[in-house]
């Protein structure tokens, strides 16, 4: 069948984000005068816990703290979401953060075929304007034909609530859409939405367990980001993923002969 849609995750996926996010916490907990500072192993392994509010919630309750300062705490959480957005939202229009490597060319090469672009993320809805349009200008929100983001579903990531929703907006079944994932949270979400997944890992989710994905690359590559070990190693057609050999990839069988994913140390 063939790939009528490419649906994406945003942090870590079109862009590295996290060291952002965790400095812009870092900055709201220093403006509420918390004395907290999420390092980045913190980090880390708050990122388990998909969603900011849900990571601050899930911080709180590891706290020593008696029963009225930590309904204190949990009453502040809204607020200082807020207060982290804001932080995080001045950081990336200040054009601290690009797109990865191949992000860019990847989806024009899918809009060039007619396939259409979706995002489904658990990041909020101002975060992902913020990212949009300081990475390609006021056109951003055009390129995606559907946004569903964090706040539009009852349960996020690993939950397959947010690629669900994305299907259900395009109109397609799992079939004709391939997901684009950097973690293994996602990547539970968009292989339990039925999603042939894409993962390309950043130094946050190296690690993780990505047995259920489709393929796993360090990054998309381009002429100028060549993979190391490519064409060979897991592609075939040239030295970064084109959309020509992901749909291709997408729609073989995954029988023993399929190509086989890789991880990214078996790059190195």
């Amino acid at each position: 069948m063939d790939i009528k849609a490419l649906i994406l995750d945003v942090d870590g996926t079109l862009a590295d984000t996290e060291e952002a996010h965790r400095v812009a916490f870092n900055l709201a907990f220093e403006r509420h005068g918390l004395g907290w500072k999420w390092s980045r192993a913190a980090y880390r392994d708050l990122l388990e816990v998909t969603g900011g509010q849900e990571r601050l919630r899930a911080y709180i309750d590891t706290l020593a703290l008696d029963v009225a300062e930590m309904q204190r705490l949990r009453e502040l959480v809204p607020a200082l979401h807020a207060e982290k957005t804001r932080f995080y939202n001045s950081a990336v229009a200040d054009g601290g953060i690009g797109l990865r490597p191949g992000v860019e060319r990847l989806l024009g090469e899918a809009l060039d075929a007619g396939c259409r672009l979706a995002i489904a993320s658990t990041t909020s809805a101002a975060n992902i304007d913020a990212l949009l349009k300081a990475t390609w200008g006021a056109r951003g929100r055009e390129l995606f034909s559907v946004i569903a983001c964090g706040d539009q579903v009852r349960v996020k990531k690993p939950a397959p609530d947010i690629y669900q929703l994305a299907l259900t907006r395009l109109g397609l079944g799992p079939a004709h859409a391939v997901a684009l994932e950097d973690s293994a949270q996602g990547l539970a979400a968009a292989v339990g939405a039925g999603l042939w997944t894409l993962v390309t890992p950043t130094a946050w989710t190296e690690g993780h367990d990505f047995s259920a994905a489709g393929l796993v690359l360090p990054s998309l590559g381009g002429p100028q980001h060549p993979l190391p070990g490519e064409p060979g190693c897991a592609l075939r057609l040239g030295a970064w993923l084109t959309f020509g050999e992901l749909r291709a990839l997408a729609r073989a069988p995954h029988g023993p002969d399929a190509t086989r994913p890789t991880t990214p140390g078996e790059h190195a």
